[in-house]
């Protein structure tokens, strides 16, 4: 798999999210892919550019092939991410959670 370059791969995410995603889920999406590249930036160690762009554009695959529905994340991919990376991860968690409560729990509607 020949890596695309950062800025056609975000380019290419943001599409992806445009077409995959239900509006409120992909302004959350578009929120970390945004968050994560500013984030990445300034890395210049070649071993974790790579690590970088490849997850991102299996990422990228995945969404456009909607084999991402229903998947479960790697445990060796958690156990690599900091704890800002895991606090993200709880707040998307909980924020999925959330939707999913409001559109199948009639009492939940309308209470936000």
């Amino acid at each position: 798999m020949a890596l695309l370059p950062p800025i056609p791969l975000y380019r290419r995410l943001l599409r992806a999210h445009r077409h995959k995603l239900p509006k409120d889920m992909r302004l959350l999406g578009d929120e970390y892919v945004k968050s994560e590249f500013r984030a990445h930036r300034d890395v210049e160690n070649p071993v974790h550019i790579i690590g970088f762009l490849t997850e991102w554009q299996m990422y990228a695959q995945q969404l456009e092939g909607d084999s991402w529905r229903g998947e479960h994340m790697d445990r060796s991919k958690i156990d690599k991410m900091s704890d800002q990376q895991l606090g993200q991860m709880y707040e998307l968690m909980q924020t999925i959670r959330k939707q999913e409560l409001e559109e199948n729990d009639p009492e939940h509607q309308g209470s936000h």
